[in-house]
């Protein structure tokens, strides 16, 4: 029902373009020049909405029109990088709520002394995950450190991983229960009021894998337990569909290891500031209008890139 429903959605679009071009081509044929200005702004419109509809033709991929499991990382750099991870974390809701899309926090580990370790945001709504793909990867960032005495240039890593959520009825993703071991523990907080005193953090290992997820944000083992499974199936999805690339890529000749020297995006803030994709080579110069969440343009272009 839910793959009727969205079809549906497709075809109502094309159907309803459809007969807005009709009714421009009979207003056209009257010849009436005081329907032009009013011609030009539809006509806009109308090229604003095929461009946005043929754009969704890069989104077919399985899960590309689900909700998206982005985790945040901080790799190389100390304090800096933990501080650039928050800095990414809050770009990703800023464009969220920019898109339209729902956020919740799964889990969140801080830093010693500013930003975050790691954050893992559920991010809901149509093709969150078809769009976010393309974030998927090192992010690097050059700044005169806030953290240095001296004030030096700094550069940290960050890794961003994005995963489709995986429907738990999904027969391609089957998680036996003797394949995991699920161990329950006390969440780490702030102190004070904020430490729990029950035992309510999950921690999934998956035995054949050696994968492992927790989830600590919620007061509920219960619902720990859910947003873990969660983490969990999109994990093994990705890594299914990763040995298939690689498969695939070996057959080309032209497989390379994903590894913290290959960044796919620099942010440098100092000594000029530019955002650059090194898979696209699109740069944008306005630094803060992307670390604000104003990143469609780097998504789109990647999808186009990727797609050809």
């Amino acid at each position: 029902m839910r793959e009727i429903s969205s079809l549906q959605e497709e075809l109502d679009a094309w159907q309803s373009t459809t007969e807005k071009v009709n009714d421009l081509l009979d207003l056209i044929n009257l010849g009436d020049e005081s329907f032009y200005d009013e011609l030009e702004q539809e006509i806009e419109a109308i090229k604003k909405k095929l461009d946005k509809i043929e754009f969704e033709t890069l989104l077919g991929g399985r899960y590309d029109k689900g909700n998206a499991l982005l985790s945040i990382n901080a790799g190389a750099g100390g304090t800096d990088a933990q501080d650039w991870g928050e800095m990414l974390m809050r770009m990703y809701l800023r464009w969220a709520e920019q898109n339209g899309y729902s956020t919740e926090i799964i889990t969140q580990s801080q830093g010693e002394e500013a930003g975050i370790k790691s954050v893992t945001i559920l991010i809901s709504g149509k093709y969150a995950y078809g769009y976010l793909r393309a974030e998927k990867g090192v992010h690097r960032l050059v700044r005169l450190s806030p953290f240095d005495a001296a004030h030096r240039r700094h550069t940290s890593f960050v890794q961003v991983e994005v995963l489709p959520e995986v429907a738990a009825e999904d027969p391609s993703i089957t998680i036996k229960p003797e394949e995991i071991s699920i161990d329950v523990y006390k969440s780490s907080g702030a102190g004070g009021q904020n430490v729990q005193k029950n035992a309510t953090a999950i921690r999934i290992t998956h035995l054949p894998t050696g994968t492992v997820v927790s989830c600590q944000n919620e007061r509920s083992q219960v619902q720990n337990k859910d947003n873990a499974m969660k983490v969990l199936r999109g994990r093994l999805y990705q890594m299914e569909l990763e040995k298939q690339e690689e498969k695939l890529s070996t057959l080309r000749g032209e497989y390379q290891k994903a590894e913290w020297g290959s960044q796919i995006r620099s942010y440098i803030l100092h000594p000029y500031q530019l955002v650059k994709d090194h898979r696209t080579d699109y740069e944008k110069g306005n630094t803060g209008a992307v670390l604000d969440g104003e990143i469609n343009e780097f998504i789109e272009e990647y999808l186009k890139w990727k797609k050809n």
